[in-house]
């Protein structure tokens, strides 16, 4: 890899478009966001290679491009499905993207990014397998192992989101419908929508994850059994990740995992339902917070392959 040449990560959300440029140390350069034209698919491409274009100009040096959505895009059609921009679906991004920005453009799952910025330069820096866990307004996971993505041959490893919550109680069983056409998802469980009614249950009040954290820091006897229930589950999901995989580290992002009270007797918990008899993986917040989505989509390209 040359010394000029510069990864550019796109993080293509719902409601933005941020891309950020980094050197070969991975240091960052520079950063833009814009507001995603959501219903419009010629209009977030546009948007998506106008950024690139600006950076570039910015900095004076061309980039790798790779890029983080929500979704994937499907090994049988080249098609990308499961995205919540609807728009996008059913739609041939990567290709359309480096048709453009007249490159080539990597694509990858935003949750599949977020692992990978923990595993190169993060709270997994160093680490041979980490599990990257998304908490926020859907639950989704990323597999990396010695500083690559595994996808799987479906391009849906990871999506812990959408298995069933393990042991369910009588109280819990058959759970929420979820959007992917089941009930009882994890992410039914688990997402900021989950947490909210959970407390609304115990309080009559709905408050969202923030807000629920601060009550219980307050002594909110409903926020601190929400919470406490929330880190139950969540442990129960986890224990069943590390019976499969069983990662060097999990680390936590989203909104949800800025609370820090779910951490504390979480690594117990999940080790008293994984099938071993001792249980010492690490589980950590992330250290990019919002910029970990980004930031892996620049680290798509490796070293060895980022020349161009």
């Amino acid at each position: 890899m040359t010394r000029d040449l510069i990864r550019i990560g796109v993080d293509l959300g719902g409601t933005k478009i941020e891309a950020i440029a980094l050197d070969a140390a991975g240091e960052t350069l520079e950063r833009r966001r814009v507001a995603t034209p959501a219903d419009d698919y010629a209009a977030i491409i546009e948007a998506v290679a106008t950024l690139v274009r600006d950076l570039e100009s910015n900095i004076g040096r061309r980039g790798v491009v790779g890029v983080g959505a929500p979704g994937a895009i499907s090994t049988h059609t080249g098609l990308v499905k499961n995205s919540n921009t609807a728009v996008v679906n059913g739609k041939p991004l990567d290709v359309d993207l480096a048709q453009a920005l007249r490159r080539r453009v990597r694509v990858a799952n935003d949750a599949n990014c977020f692992a990978l910025s923990e595993a190169i330069d993060g709270a997994g820096r160093g680490a041979g397998v980490v599990f990257g866990v998304i908490l926020g307004t859907g639950v989704g996971g990323g597999v990396i192992v010695n500083g690559k993505i595994i996808e799987g041959r479906n391009r849906v490893a990871g999506e812990w989101g959408h298995t069933p919550l393990p042991w369910m109680t009588a109280e819990e069983y058959p759970g929420s419908p979820c959007f992917c056409g089941h009930s009882g998802c994890i992410e039914t469980f688990l997402c900021g929508a989950g947490l909210s009614r959970d407390y609304e249950k115990r309080s009559g009040a709905r408050r969202d994850g923030a807000e629920i954290a601060a009550l219980a820091d307050a002594d909110d006897p409903a926020a601190q059994a929400s919470l406490d229930c929330y880190q139950d589950r969540l442990a129960r999901a986890l224990a069943v990740v590390v019976d499969l995989i069983d990662p060097d580290v999990i680390v936590l992002g989203g909104g949800l995992s800025n609370i820090s009270r779910i951490y504390d007797g979480l690594a117990a918990r999940v080790g008293r339902n994984a099938v071993t008899d001792a249980f010492d993986t690490k589980i950590l917040p992330n250290a990019h917070g919002d910029s970990g989505g980004v930031r892996g989509a620049a680290w798509l390209w490796g070293a060895g392959e980022a020349d161009q």
